[in-house]
Formats: C-alpha cells, sequence, structure tokens
C-alpha cells in the first residue's frame, strides 16, 4: 500500500475574514507559523522521508512546506490548487450578498453554479482528481502534498463517495488533512492528520 498525504496549508487572513480566495496567491497570517509549530510539536505530521513532495506553487502552499518541512524540496502541481473564485475573488459574503451574480451563484445547484470569471465546485474537484490521477500514475511512491482546505474536501468526496453526505464532511482545519492509503491507484482507507 502506499500513502498519499493531503495537508491543507496554515491559516491566512483571508481565511479569518472568510473571504473567497483561490487564485489570489495570499501569503500566510502572520501567527501561522507558530500554529503550525505547534501541531508539528505534537507530532501529527508525516514525515517527509522517502515521499515525493508538491505543492500548488501558491505562496501560502511553499509557505507551509518550508515551516513543516524546512529545507524540503516540492514539485508544483497547479491542477491541485484552490477553487477560482473568479469575480468573488477576496470579497466575503457582506460584500456580495446583494449581487445579483452572486446571488444566482448561490442559488439552485451550487457544485454546478460557475463563478463569473472563475469555476464551479464540480469543475475544480474534476480538475484536481484529474491532477491526483496523473501523480499517482507518474510517481510509484508514497506522496506528500501541501495544498488546499477546498482541494482536500473535493478530493475526499470523490475518492469516498460513500462515507459523507457532502463535501463539507470532509473539510479539515488550517494545517490539518487526511492520509489516504491506495493499492495502486485505488483508495483503500483514510485517517486524519
Amino acid at each position: 500500500m502506499r500513502k498519499v498525504h493531503l495537508i491543507r496549508h496554515g491559516a491566512t487572513e483571508a481565511s479569518r475574514r472568510r473571504l473567497y480566495y483561490g487564485r489570489a496567491d495570499v501569503p500566510l497570517a502572520p501567527d501561522a507559523a507558530e500554529e503550525l509549530l505547534e501541531l508539528k510539536r505534537q507530532g501529527i505530521y508525516p514525515s517527509a522521508e522517502g515521499c515525493r513532495v508538491f505543492t500548488t506553487g501558491m505562496r501560502r502552499t511553499d509557505q507551509t512546506l518550508e515551516i513543516l518541512y524546512p529545507g524540503v524540496k516540492a514539485e508544483r502541481e497547479p491542477g491541485l490548487r484552490e477553487m477560482d473564485f473568479g469575480d468573488f475573488e477576496l470579497r466575503g459574503y457582506e460584500e456580495l450578498k446583494d449581487d445579483p451574480a452572486y446571488q444566482r451563484w448561490l442559488t439552485g445547484d451550487y457544485l454546478k453554479n460557475v463563478c463569473p470569471g472563475g469555476e464551479s465546485a464540480e469543475q475544480h474537484a474534476a480538475r484536481c482528481v484529474r491532477a491526483l490521477a496523473g501523480l499517482l500514475e507518474r510517481e510509484k511512491g508514497d506522496l506528500l502534498i501541501i495544498c488546499h482546505g477546498g482541494t482536500v474536501t473535493a478530493l475526499m468526496e470523490r475518492l469516498f463517495p460513500d462515507e459523507g453526505e457532502n463535501r463539507w464532511h470532509w473539510e479539515r482545519p488550517t494545517g490539518r488533512g487526511y492520509t489516504v492509503w491506495f493499492d495502486g491507484t485505488v483508495p483503500k482507507g483514510h485517517e486524519e492528520i
């Protein structure tokens, strides 16, 4: 069995302010390093030894990698980036609630509705699944991936469709994630990080 460790990046000011952000290349919050280091002291993170390491190439994922695994080199896999919120990037509910485009986006099937200038949750999930499948085909050993909350939830929902009612079942706090066991490219189990 091989392992894939999916770790959500540390906290950002945008996440704390409950803003939509995906393609915006925001840094970690000033105190995120201490939060991540406290989790590391608790011993929750897997070793990077023997793993191929990836980030999405966004500042927040690269910073998280350097804090948790100083000096470890990573490759970039942009296909695992967060959902692109298009015109809603770096904006929150209070600012958007009266915007007709935002109201349309929230109405009906929120998984299929496309953010103006961005993508839908369904498109995001499909992109992430393709990217992970590519890594699983190309890389033969264990993987450690520093990515995003939406990426983790989308992948877990698709990998384990019978375990959760929806993607929010899989949501983890910043700095946390899952280890998934694979037999080749077939998911066989998971545990929380």
